[in-house]
């Protein structure tokens, strides 16, 4: 049953990063989805699911964007496992903490791929660093802290396994 609700999970945040997300774009820098879902995964069930988890997506993601194969399934597993082992390491995870791990996580997935790319000289890459990555970090960890706000304050677990109305 996982894996059913993990390759609907992959293939909705596939179409909706190749589809919808071009609209959503500040200063054309659209936030990475995937990474940011990878974290949740691998905070929420583990090492060994974000890691999987996110070489799947990681793959798929890769299929229909300019990123590089190997590149964005190692950045987004990565990323999948050291939540998930900062997940099982916490005691609890704050938005504080979710929010600075996202902004590193995506510096360096986006790192990964600007090194790929292999940049011209070195003031091409601090260029990027300072008009894709830097603005794409951010961009992400206002998406992750948003959706923790979503999933923690809206839909408390705490108050539903007690039976309490909202």
């Amino acid at each position: 049953m996982k894996i059913l609700v993990y390759g609907c999970i992959i293939a909705a945040l596939v179409a909706v990063h190749t589809t919808v997300l071009s609209y959503v774009s500040v200063w054309d820098v659209t936030p990475d989805v995937g990474l940011v879902a990878v974290c949740f995964i691998g905070l929420l069930a583990g090492e060994l699911e974000g890691l999987v988890v996110g070489l799947l997506l990681g793959w798929a993601m890769s299929l229909f964007s300019a990123t590089d194969l190997a590149a964005s399934m190692v950045a987004k597993g990565t990323v999948g496992f050291l939540a998930g082992l900062a997940g099982r390491q916490m005691a609890q995870v704050t938005p504080l903490v979710l929010v600075s791990g996202l902004v590193v996580a995506s510096i360096l997935s986006n790192v990964i791929t600007l090194w790929s790319l292999k940049p011209n000289d070195q003031q091409d890459l601090w260029w990027a660093f300072r008009t894709i990555v830097m603005p794409q970090a951010c961009f992400d960890a206002v998406v992750g802290g948003l959706c923790y706000w979503l999933i923690w304050s809206r839909l408390n677990f705490d108050r539903l396994a007690e039976g309490q109305e909202f």
